[in-house]
């Protein structure tokens, strides 16, 4: 009787939970980040789509109850108060917009520091990573964001080295995320490290995710418009694209791509026609013109913002391209002509003088 007991008990026992996450909001967090990730792990946790936590758990902490509110007016309410972080693998902070004051309060802040001292891992998601830098979080470690903000990390912790190019980044026991689609990438990568590739491969399947992305993977970001079909060129851009203002040579960006220059010059050609140094002119161009059209920065200071020396070589290079200087672009928008010119082509600026 008692050696049938022990087999029942032992029978209708359960696996232990592999990967348990605890989400910490920000302030107008990112819901897409958020929602992907989380259900990634629901969807990797159990069989077909029953969303049984028999390998994963997961809980959304705050220091208190009050709804937390996503940058969509979404709202989400914790499912419990602060744990022991002991009690998780992870602990996941999900940013939001970056024009927000304290997105997490001091007792949220303190627990974050806590578990990183302890050595528990945590997770930066989407700008999740502003979080964890302004926490003192990442000294001494490189960092991902997202092409979308690399300028604004840049210009915050000068002294923090960082990546837009990849997916995400581990360092030690934190790891940074571009968000995005890339949460799911990043979940399902954990998905596989601590329960297996049948979770990760069910979590994708149901997702309609055709296969998991790996961390280097490039981020999706075409500053052209156009195809380069060429990954090296598609990382050349994105050089430049996070170097607009304070420029660089060719060379060098020949050189982080692992190219040198006549390779990378022929590359440019062969996929888009032009030269390193037009694409480049081109971007800048297209920036400059953005900063026109939206914001009410000084002409001086759009030429000195998209790396030119003076401004009336910038005038004479914005003129060309897009067939009207910029005094005049800013003119006619003032008085409602949303119409002004558009350049002809994505490509057109000449290929020296850059």
């Amino acid at each position: 009787m008692i050696r049938h007991r022990a087999t029942q008990n032992q029978t209708n026992s359960k696996p232990p939970v592999k990967l348990k996450i605890g989400f910490l909001l920000a302030k107008n967090f990112t819901l897409n980040a958020f929602s992907l990730f989380v259900d990634t792990l629901r969807l990797g946790s159990d069989q077909g789509d029953n969303s049984g936590r028999i390998a994963c758990d997961w809980s959304v902490m705050s220091s208190t109850n009050h709804f937390i509110t996503s940058s969509s007016g979404v709202q989400v309410v914790p499912t419990t108060l602060l744990k022991p972080a002991s009690d998780f693998t992870y602990l996941v902070v999900v940013g939001g917009r970056l024009n927000e004051d304290e997105v997490l309060d001091g007792e949220v802040l303190r627990y974050l520091k806590t578990a990183f001292e302890s050595n528990v891992p945590i997770i930066g998601l989407c700008t999740g990573s502003f979080v964890l830098a302004s926490a003192g979080l990442l000294k001494g470690k490189r960092a991902c964001v997202s092409w979308l903000h690399h300028r604004e990390f840049r210009e915050k912790f000068p002294e923090i080295s960082v990546s837009s190019h990849e997916l995400f980044v581990e360092d030690g026991s934190v790891i940074t995320c571009a968000g995005g689609s890339s949460a799911a990438d990043l979940a399902a990568f954990l998905l596989n490290r601590h329960i297996g590739e049948y979770a990760e491969r069910n979590a994708l399947e149901i997702l309609q995710i055709s296969r998991r992305r790996d961390a280097k993977e490039m981020q999706t970001r075409n500053p052209l418009g156009r195809a380069a079909d060429d990954k090296r060129v598609e990382l050349a851009l994105l050089i430049m694209e996070q170097h607009v203002e304070d420029l660089l040579e060719i060379e060098d960006i020949a050189a982080q791509t692992g190219l040198s220059r006549r390779q990378l010059e022929r590359s440019f050609r062969a996929r888009l026609g032009v030269s390193p140094s037009a694409a480049y002119l081109t971007m800048r161009l297209d920036s400059a013109n953005r900063l026109v059209r939206t914001t009410s920065v000084s002409l001086s200071e759009v030429a000195v913002m998209t790396g030119f020396e003076n401004s009336s070589h910038f005038i004479r290079k914005f003129r060309e391209r897009f067939g009207s200087p910029p005094a005049t672009v800013r003119k006619m928008l003032k008085l409602g002509n949303q119409a002004i010119q558009q350049p002809v082509s994505a490509l057109t600026c000449a290929e020296d003088d850059y």
